[in-house]
């Protein structure tokens, strides 16, 4: 996959600095990969001679293909991610997949067939003619490049085999398909009374899984390169699907050579180090990052006040708010924009917690100031009273879903107009993108309007999950839908945020400490009837199954050296929580309650 191989990864930390300065385009070495053989779904012959063969869902892969005995074969193949008419799409919308090559096999030989590499998705500084790369404005960071052993690969659910002699079987074909080698189907399930939802769900895991191909977090199959605000996304998702690490780890150390442009994106890396913190606890591998990543803060652009000023430049193009650009909901770009500036904000909250993790008390005491008068500049300057909502910037007011959905989702929002936001940002609805719609909804649920937020993922339009569900996705895309990005590809992980929103938010599992052995565990039922599933952490699976009924119970199971804070559903005519049976301590908190004492492994709670 690189040119390094996994044993010199320890090696290679010393001169991550060193790399990242003279920007080389050298890779890190990623996480393992593995080929997997899987058989069709179902072969159906479709015209005389041509069978379509049918796997499933799409995956990064290709195929092996098997001559009959004593029958020679020289057969074409189509790859493709769309139907039409039965037949492989062979001019498919977009970025949608399609492509094929011609196999020669002698009887009862097997073959690697796979088409031709694209240019675009295998650019290598060095070895790629620049000229085949005439099509864009300006270069890309360095593809990732999977085992040249492994062959081309290309994202493909059908495979159409056209020339084929006789009878044409599933035993005469494999799909070999590149997932994480570390990559466990049995550490994540969720299930609930919506069926909807479960689909949703699956869909998203299945994408987490799907995209582990690289190695790295990569941007589906237009580039095959990592970007900041995809990675972070990428990386809450593959914490809720599976166990893994390192292959957050290796794409963050990848971005740290290879950054991308937006202003909003060189922020996502401290959100990352942040999680990685959260989850596993290992100051030691913070502090290899600590000092390079304080670069990702926007200090350079912040004045007296804290706030982060654009150039004319910056609010042309780097200022991204959201993308594409039509799902900006109008945003007015200014020099002082409310959303970059928001992503400031929580950038310097993350890296106090963080400075105080490796003992520098006092930067986290700077960060912390710096981000108190920031914040105090924030609300004076970009706060609507009369509207109870920020503006997009200064000398505007517009009022934009952005504008609003990060301040709340990053806390920034006083507490006395909380609700406000939220119930605003609900009834404006998915004004925003695949992307946005991450922040969008943690807001609402933490704000208390799970069943809002609900309603947005299983929305019966073509701005929601459900729309990619009955669109027959098998993997999620990276806008709602052709009609709002074009060039959109199909293949696309930072599309897929209910693999993270209902674990956390919907089961109720979130670390409360670094390297999990804290939990919280809020269900948040909005308007289910009941929710099950196993959440994975560092310390093992969560098991999590709650139903709502006449009293709202939870079963509980932690794994061992862990403890959970929990805060519960409080119904109006509810008078308190039992565990196992017996009262415990809890006080109301509006419509929470909140258990005094945290629990450790198996229990059953009841709100009575």
């Amino acid at each position: 996959m690189y040119p390094f191989s996994q044993h010199f990864r320890p090696a290679l930390r010393p001169f991550l600095a060193l790399l990242s300065s003279l920007l080389l385009p050298v890779m890190l070495p990623a996480a393992p990969t593995h080929l997997v053989d899987e058989s069709p779904v179902s072969v159906t012959p479709v015209a005389p001679g041509t069978v379509l063969v049918d796997f499933g869902r799409v995956a990064f892969g290709n195929l092996r293909v098997t001559a009959p005995d004593g029958t020679p074969v020289t057969a074409t193949v189509h790859f493709g991610e769309n139907l039409v008419d039965g037949r492989v799409d062979r001019q498919p919308p977009g970025t949608v997949r399609y492509n094929l090559t011609t196999v020669d096999l002698p009887a009862g030989a097997t073959v690697v067939a796979a088409p031709p590499a694209d240019v675009r998705n295998t650019w290598t500084p060095g070895q790629t003619d620049p000229g085949a790369m005439n099509m864009l404005s300006s270069l890309p960071p360095p593809a990732v490049l999977t085992p040249p052993e492994w062959g081309v690969v290309l994202p493909f659910r059908w495979a159409e085999i056209e020339g084929w002699p006789g009878e044409f079987t599933a035993d005469h074909i494999v799909r070999q398909a590149g997932y994480a080698s570390t990559w466990d189907d049995e550490a994540a399930a969720f299930e609930s009374s919506d069926e909807m939802l479960n689909r949703i769900w699956e869909l998203c895991r299945y994408t987490i899984k799907a995209t582990t191909f690289a190695g790295v977090y990569v941007d589906g199959d237009r580039e095959r390169i990592p970007y900041e605000a995809d990675a972070y996304l990428n990386q809450l998702s593959h914490y809720t699907t599976d166990t893994d690490v390192q292959m957050a780890r290796d794409t963050l150390d990848h971005l740290m050579i290879h950054g991308t442009w937006p202003s909003e994106w060189a922020p996502h890396l401290i959100f990352m180090v942040h999680a990685d913190w959260m989850r596993t606890g290992d100051t030691a591998w913070l502090a290899e990052r600590y000092d390079a990543l304080k670069s990702k803060l926007l200090d350079d652009r912040a004045g007296p006040d804290e706030l982060v000023r654009s150039n004319a430049e910056q609010v042309r193009k780097t200022d991204i708010v959201d993308w594409p650009v039509a799902e900006r909901d109008g945003y007015v770009f200014t020099p002082i924009n409310t959303v970059v500036n928001a992503f400031q904000l929580r950038s310097l909250t993350l890296m106090a917690e963080l400075a105080d993790a490796l003992g520098r008390s006092a930067e986290a005491t700077r960060y912390r100031d710096r981000e108190a008068t920031g914040r105090a500049a924030f609300q004076e300057t970009l706060f609507d009273v009369s509207a109870g909502l920020y503006r997009d910037g200064i000398d505007t007011d517009h009022h934009s879903l952005h504008a609003n959905l990060f301040p709340l989702a990053f806390g920034l929002v006083p507490p006395e107009h909380r609700d406000h936001v939220a119930r605003w940002l609900a009834d404006r609805g998915m004004a925003c993108s695949v992307y946005a719609a991450q922040y969008l909804l943690e807001g609402l649920f933490r704000q208390g309007l799970a069943e809002e937020a609900l309603a947005l993922i299983t929305a019966p339009n073509d701005r929601s999950w459900r729309h990619m569900v009955e669109s027959g996705a098998t993997l999620t895309w990276e806008a709602w839908d052709l009609r709002y990005k074009p060039n959109q590809d199909w293949n696309h992980a930072w599309g897929a945020a209910p693999a993270n929103l209902l674990p956390r938010f919907v089961l109720g599992v979130e670390a409360l400490a670094p390297g999990e052995g804290q939990l919280a565990v809020t269900p948040r039922p909005g308007g289910l009837r009941f929710a099950r599933g196993r959440v994975p952490t560092n310390h093992g699976p969560v098991m999590v199954d709650w139903i709502q009924d006449d009293a709202f119970t939870l079963r509980l199971a932690l794994p061992d050296d862990v403890t959970a804070r929990l805060s519960l559903p409080a119904p109006a005519d509810s008078t308190g929580v039992t565990i196992d049976g017996s009262p415990v301590a809890a006080a109301r908190r509006g419509d929470r309650w909140e258990v005094a004492d945290p629990v450790s492994g198996q229990a059953t709670i009841v709100v009575r």
